[in-house]
């Protein structure tokens, strides 16, 4: 009976020590997620003018009588027709994503660091409206087509469950565009491209056999986005007196007053790890 118990103990701590070792969070992987990608709206955003062309977007475009060209004011979305009254269209402000990653973790007793690369294919767009006594609307939409990262990650281990904190950098591939009903005016666009900013988050993985891993995790994406400005100018039969020619003959430039694009993920994560 004595040694009938003492093989058992002896079974049993093997056991637990070739668990404890299979359980290591030491090594790379390869993974992939799944889930909701959700933009924040940046509040009252409008549109900035800079009539003397210095730079400075805090002008107001006054009419050859002196009132306020922009008094119907502005919302978020693009314009459904060239008057106010006519309101805006939502701009789509959730999306499927899928993303892959690249990563490697070492273990340090319960704690766990390391560091990943990461590629998201996702769809926000982003738009606002200014509406002027013409009447005339002027749409500025900005649309994030996907995504890199780089993020390190720290956490604690518990056995075979990892709970995690992460961040990093982000580079998002910004498609922009400008529409308005505005046929007195010539448009030039320019600027625009990739929005840089960071990532942060929190995340819960767990192991379901040695090399598999599955999870959940929460991203905020802050990119920032602004350097694409629009210049209105003489079409070539533009009168002298029209608003945007009064104060500069060389026109006058747009720009979006915010230059936050911000979202949160919600996903569904899977791991090999090697």
């Amino acid at each position: 009976m004595r040694k009938l118990l003492l093989a058992t103990a002896s079974l049993t701590l093997l056991a637990g020590a070739a668990h404890a070792q299979d359980s290591s969070w030491t090594g790379a992987y390869v993974g992939v997620s799944a889930g909701l990608a959700d933009r924040k709206e940046s509040g009252s955003e409008s549109i900035g003018f800079d009539t003397n062309l210095d730079g400075v977007f805090n002008n107001t475009v006054n009419t050859a009588a002196g009132a306020n060209a922009f008094s119907p004011g502005f919302c978020g979305g693009s314009y459904q027709t060239n008057a106010v009254g006519g309101g805006c269209r939502k701009d789509d402000d959730t999306d499927i994503e899928m993303s892959a990653r690249l990563g490697y973790d070492y273990q340090i007793g319960s704690f766990v660091v390391g560091g990943l690369v990461e590629y998201t294919q996702v769809q926000l767009n982003d738009a606002v409206t200014a509406f002027s006594t013409t009447p005339a609307g002027y749409a500025f939409n900005r649309k994030l087509n996907d995504l890199w990262a780089v993020r390190a990650r720290g956490g604690y281990a518990m056995g075979d469950n990892l709970f995690y904190a992460t961040g990093g950098y982000a580079r998002g591939n910004m498609k922009h565009s400008f529409n308005t009903t505005n046929t007195a005016n010539s448009f030039t666009r320019d600027g625009g491209g990739d929005a840089n900013g960071y990532q942060v988050g929190l995340g819960y993985e767990r192991k379901l056999m040695p090399n598999v891993t599955v999870g959940v995790e929460w991203i905020r994406t802050s990119l920032k986005d602004d350097d694409y400005t629009v210049r209105a100018g003489n079409s070539g039969t533009t009168p002298a007196t029209n608003p945007f020619l009064l104060t500069n003959t060389a026109g006058t430039d747009f720009l979006r007053t915010s230059d936050k694009f911000k979202f949160d993920s919600y996903r569904v994560t899977a791991s090999y790890r090697f």
